[in-house]
């Protein structure tokens, strides 16, 4: 049985046995004469009702008493809050009568600062341009803002046309500068022109005589060079020739053995003259070399037997292990079948024992209702 289905059987376990405790002492409290009362006292529950129809009485006066104080209040405070109205309008109207007749504008001290009239009274700000009253912090003089602004704008006008009518008059003349400019850059340029082209002339004259000259010379060279390579050819075939017949009669090509012997013994050679071995020689190099393809072959079938032997022995091993891995699932099994019986035998009878108890707790119910509703009776 698995570890969640122990820990659920086990609270319902608690659970069923905290019910049953409750039912016993509720049983308990139910059955105990001294606290158990049978019957109903009619008079006290009649002066009870007395006591409580007296009290409702009395708090209903008592509201009505509240409620017609509240009423009598309310009456007073709205006449309190007329009078203070009635008040306050005729103080406020003495004062306006006050101020109308004794506070008028023109008698303050600052009525210069609130005086309707005051921009037709005043002077204006400045009369002309040299008035003292037009100091720097005063800031009614500005540039540009003199009162003969007319006049100078005017002025200005005239002087900016004159300015822009000479301004046409120099681009006139500067154009025309530059157009005589130009014509007399033209002239130049047509001139250096043809000067240059004078000049390149002579040059492509002079280029081709020297290139006449030059052709005659490199003619001349060429045929003394024709001449010198035809003489040098035919010395170098003639040296080429002389070679060849002395490496044809000489001991290199004709590979002569006798010239690498050695002069201290014939039984050392001359390594730069060296022709090649004899025939016992590479007979001895042919039976070595026999002899290593055969040590080579054995050590290859060892080599094979050893890794068939391993392999056989590596097969075994897995199949041994198989065979265990076997006998251990089989062995599991058996295990969880027996482990699944036992968890079946035990649901079992937990089923049976929750029966039991639910049965048992199900026969006390009727009786136990059957008192709780007698004793609600006679209380």
């Amino acid at each position: 049985m698995s570890r969640l289905g122990v820990q659920r059987d086990l609270q319902e376990a608690a659970a069923l046995e905290w019910r049953r405790q409750r039912e016993l002492q509720r049983q308990n409290r139910i059955f105990n004469p001294r606290v158990r009362i049978i019957g109903v006292d009619k008079d006290a529950l009649d002066a009870q009702v007395k006591d409580r129809k007296i009290q409702e009485a009395a708090e209903k006066a008592w509201n009505e008493e509240l409620a017609n104080e509240m009423k009598q209040n309310d009456k007073i405070i709205c006449m309190l809050e007329k009078q203070q109205k009635r008040d306050v309008r005729n103080i406020n109207k003495a004062i306006s009568e006050f101020q109308k007749n004794f506070q008028r504008p023109e008698t303050r001290h600052e009525f210069d600062l609130s005086d309707p009239q005051a921009l037709k009274k005043d002077k204006p700000a400045r009369l002309s341009d040299s008035d003292p009253r037009c100091t720097v912090s005063g800031l009614q003089k500005f540039v540009g803002e003199d009162l003969n602004y007319d006049q100078r704008m005017k002025f200005q006008k005239e002087q900016l046309r004159e300015w822009c009518l000479q301004q046409q008059r120099d681009w006139k003349n500067a154009l025309a500068d530059q157009k005589f400019a130009d014509d007399l850059h033209d002239k130049n340029r047509i001139e250096l022109d043809r000067k240059t082209m004078e000049q390149q002339r002579k040059e492509e004259e002079n280029r081709r005589a020297a290139c006449a000259a030059t052709k005659d010379f490199n003619r001349t060279q060429a045929a003394e060079l024709a001449e010198r390579k035809k003489l040098e050819k035919y010395q170098k075939m003639k040296d080429d020739m002389d070679e060849i017949s002395n490496l044809l009669q000489g001991d290199l090509l004709s590979e002569n053995p006798e010239q690498a012997v050695s002069s201290f013994g014939r039984h050392r050679v001359i390594t730069d003259r060296w022709k090649g071995m004899n025939q016992d020689q590479l007979m001895a190099i042919r039976y070595s070399q026999q002899q290593q393809v055969l040590e080579k072959t054995r050590l290859k079938e060892e080599e094979r037997r050893r890794d068939a032997e391993w392999d056989r022995q590596a097969i075994q091993a897995a199949r041994a292990q198989l065979i265990l891995e076997r006998h251990q699932q089989r062995q599991a099994r058996e295990c969880r079948r027996a482990l699944d019986n036992l968890n079946a035998e035990l649901s079992q009878e937990q089923k049976s024992k929750n029966i039991y108890l639910k049965e048992e707790a199900y026969s006390n119910v009727p009786t136990a209702q059957y008192y709780a509703q007698f004793n609600t009776t006679s209380r």
